[in-house]
């Protein structure tokens, strides 16, 4: 992906990617690893079948187009929180009662030989 595409613009074309397979689930996280501000891989962790006293539940229910469009929102005004060019983020989102939650975890990361090598 190009430098000259923001890192927010980024982001929502992750949502565009990605929002077929949320509309399948209740809960799971959203992992963005960056490099220079840039995205590379990203993905969806999730185990979309939850189970009540050890019955398989799989509701089949996942997230509305109005709470994917949400949670895209969050995701890209957390980037405002972001002061790292290499790392990954987190963002994990759970159905409760039909409400949506979200948390967002920033990783930042170092390379030694960078540092070594100046």
């Amino acid at each position: 992906m190009s430098s000259m595409v923001s890192l927010a613009r980024q982001v929502d074309l992750v949502f565009k990617q990605i929002s077929k397979e949320l509309v399948h689930l209740s809960s799971g996280l959203i992992f963005i690893h960056i490099r220079n501000n840039e995205i590379g891989k990203f993905g969806v962790r999730h185990d979309p079948i939850e189970t009540i006293n050890g019955d398989l539940n799989d509701s089949g229910k996942g997230l509305s187009a109005e709470q994917i469009r949400a949670f895209r929102n969050m995701a890209i005004e957390s980037l405002k929180h972001k002061h790292w060019t290499h790392g990954e983020i987190q963002y994990e989102f759970a159905l409760r009662k039909n409400l949506l939650t979200t948390s967002v975890v920033f990783e930042s990361n170092y390379n030694m030989a960078n540092l070594l090598s100046q």
